[in-house]
């Protein structure tokens, strides 16, 4: 009965001995890399006092489970494990999409509304100008390639065909749809050049 309460003593001195040892580990790892353990957090949160939250709670969790450290990495990858994964814990806590009524005035003394600066959905006459006279510009670049070439480009661009249809359609190998489809895009891009 003597011998099993000595070898529970001495396995219970050892067990505190490791604890004290460990402590003195994770206090080390936190002086010394306390700013790297905050940039790491930083980079997953992209916020300052999101990013200490995240090294806090991380130490704290590190310090109550203090016990559960293996030891068969460093004490800062561990760190750095849990670290991480506070981070990550915090961004999943946060709302996803911050909700902002377009009714919001900008700035206090400004009398504009959020929805007054939104720019509108639909492109501008300008834009459309523009669009239809490169499609125009396209249209008569397409029509100046060799037949061979528009048919491939006018299939596969133009149409959206996929290259094994297109070949189907020519009666060609894919290989020779994917070249002529190259050449007349180089000889499009150098006429289009010349507009």
């Amino acid at each position: 009965m003597q011998i099993s309460q000595s070898n529970i003593g001495d396995e219970v001195g050892r067990a505190a001995q490791i604890l004290d040892q460990r402590n003195g580990e994770l206090e080390d790892a936190v002086s010394r890399y306390l700013p790297v353990l905050y940039r790491r957090a930083y980079r997953y949160v992209g916020d300052p006092h999101d990013a200490e939250d995240a090294v806090q709670d991380a130490l704290l969790s590190a310090y109550k489970h203090l016990d559960q450290f293996k030891g068969n990495a460093r004490m800062t990858t561990w760190l750095t494990s849990i670290v991480t994964n506070s981070a990550l814990t915090k961004l999943r806590r946060r709302p996803r999409h911050p909700h902002v009524s377009l009714d919001e005035r900008l700035a206090e003394g400004e009398g504009y509304f959020l929805s007054e600066t939104l720019a509108a959905a639909t492109p501008g006459p300008e834009s459309e100008c523009i669009k239809s006279e490169m499609h125009r510009n396209l249209m008569q670049s397409v029509k100046g390639l060799s037949p061979i070439l528009r048919e491939a480009v006018q299939l596969h661009d133009l149409d959206g065909l996929p290259t094994k249809e297109v070949a189907n359609i020519l009666g060609v190998p894919d290989g020779t749809v994917k070249a002529r489809v190259s050449r007349g895009r180089s000889k499009l891009k150098q006429q289009m050049q010349a507009f």
